[in-house]
C-alpha cells in the first residue's frame, strides 16, 4: 500500500482489498459459501465479512443464497459481458503480432472467416520479411488453400466440410493445391491432431505459412494467427513463438484452456 496515502483513501483501499478477497473466495467455489467460511479463507472477521458482504448484496455483486451463504452475484455477470462486447480482436492482438514478428522477421497475419473464405485482418510486417505481401488488409482467400482456413474447417463437422467441397469444388490455385476431398480430409485430421495448420505453397508458389488459433471466452475459434515467408525460409522453431503468440492473445480475450486431465 502507498506510504504517502492520506489516511482515508488507506481506508478505502483497504475495503476495495477486502472486497475483492471476498469475491476471490466465492470465485473459487462453485455451491454457495457459509460467512464462517469466507471469513476464514480471507482472515477477515466475521463481523468484517458480514457488512462488506451486505454492501456487495446491495449492489448485486453477491447473492445471498440463504441465510449466512453466499454466491457471486449477475452485476458480475452483467459487467463481464460488457468487457466481452468491448474486445476487439484486432486491438488485442495488435501488439502481439509486433513482437511475433520482430521475432521472426517475417510477415505476421490476422485472419477470420466469412463463409467459404478466409479475410486478412491485420497484418504485421517490414521490407526485412523478404517477401512481397500478396493480399492486402481486408484481401480473400479459399479455406482450403491456407493455414488458417484449414484451422476453420478442422472444426467443423464431416458433413460441413463435404458440404464445404461440394459448393466450391475444391478449386485451385496452382499444382500444390489441395483440390481433392479425401487428401483434404487427411490434412484436416492432421490439424485437429497438433492444433497448427500449414500452407505448403498452396495458395502462392514460392510462399509458405503456418497457423495457430486464436479463441475467444467460450472456447469459440474466432481467428487464426499465421506467419508468411518465402517457401525457403520458413523454419519450424518459429511453431513455438507463433502458438504461444496465439494462446496469449485467446487469454487476453478471456480464453480459458481445458487443463489436461
Amino acid at each position: 500500500m502507498n506510504n504517502d496515502a492520506t489516511p482515508q483513501e488507506k481506508t478505502s483501499i483497504q475495503v476495495i482489498e477486502r472486497m475483492v478477497s471476498l469475491l476471490d473466495v466465492l470465485a473459487r467455489h462453485h455451491d454457495p459459501v457459509s460467512l464462517k467460511q469466507l471469513a476464514q479463507e480471507t482472515s477477515l472477521h466475521p463481523s468484517t465479512a458480514h457488512r462488506i458482504l451486505n454492501d456487495l448484496v446491495a449492489t448485486r455483486f453477491v447473492d445471498r443464497a440463504e441465510a449466512g451463504y453466499y454466491q457471486l452475484g449477475m452485476r458480475l455477470l452483467e459487467l463481464g459481458n460488457i468487457v466481452k462486447s468491448r474486445l476487439d480482436v484486432r486491438e488485442v492482438a495488435l501488439e502481439f503480432m509486433r513482437t511475433l514478428h520482430r521475432q521472426t522477421n517475417q510477415t505476421v497475419n490476422l485472419s477470420v472467416r466469412q463463409g467459404d473464405e478466409i479475410v486478412y485482418i491485420d497484418r504485421a510486417y517490414s521490407e526485412r520479411s523478404g517477401m512481397q505481401v500478396v493480399r492486402a488488409i481486408g484481401g480473400r482467400a479459399p479455406l482450403h488453400l491456407t493455414s488458417t482456413g484449414k484451422l476453420f474447417l478442422s472444426v467443423d463437422e464431416p458433413r460441413a466440410i463435404r458440404a464445404y467441397a461440394t459448393r466450391t469444388g475444391l478449386a485451385g490455385h496452382n499444382k500444390n493445391s489441395i483440390t481433392d476431398l479425401h487428401k483434404l480430409e487427411r490434412e484436416l485430421s492432421e490439424v485437429r491432431s497438433k492444433g497448427i495448420a500449414r500452407d505448403n505453397e498452396e495458395l502462392e508458389l514460392g510462399v509458405r505459412c503456418m497457423a495457430a488459433g486464436i479463441y475467444d471466452d467460450s472456447g469459440k475459434l474466432i481467428a487464426g494467427l499465421s506467419i508468411s515467408a518465402p517457401a525457403d525460409r520458413l523454419q519450424e522453431d518459429w511453431l513455438t513463438n507463433l502458438t504461444e503468440t496465439a494462446r496469449q492473445i485467446s487469454l487476453s480475450l478471456g480464453h480459458q484452456p481445458k487443463e489436461n486431465a
